[in-house]
């Protein structure tokens, strides 16, 4: 009868150890910090799970007063927009005064 094998866990892609100074402060090495694309006054996230296994991540956060455009409504006209431009669809203008007076021409874009 063969011994029951310990649960095989990925290799990290890279690992850092530091130690714990005063009031529990600790530095992330530069790799870690650009592995996370985090600097100096940014947030992380830490999550730990029941086996003691810790993740710990690069948090933004967003300004309430720009929260809009992460919605996800906003983010699916903005990958739109992209795919538009990308494909050369829509209408290029010379001037502001141009594209106004085309949109004029348009009418009213709620009916």
């Amino acid at each position: 009868m063969g011994v029951p094998s310990a649960k095989a866990e990925p290799e990290p892609r890279m690992t850092a150890r530091v130690k714990v100074r005063p009031k529990a402060q600790l530095t992330l090495p530069e790799e870690i910090r650009r592995a996370l694309h985090i600097g100096e006054g940014d947030e992380v996230e830490f999550a730990v799970q029941e086996d003691g296994t810790v993740t710990i991540r690069g948090y933004v956060s967003i300004p309430t007063d720009q929260a809009w455009f992460f919605t996800p409504e906003w983010l699916a006209g903005e990958r739109e927009a992209d795919e538009d431009i990308a494909a050369r669809r829509g209408t290029v203008h010379e001037s502001a005064e141009d594209m106004f007076a085309h949109l004029d021409t348009l009418g009213p874009a709620d009916g």
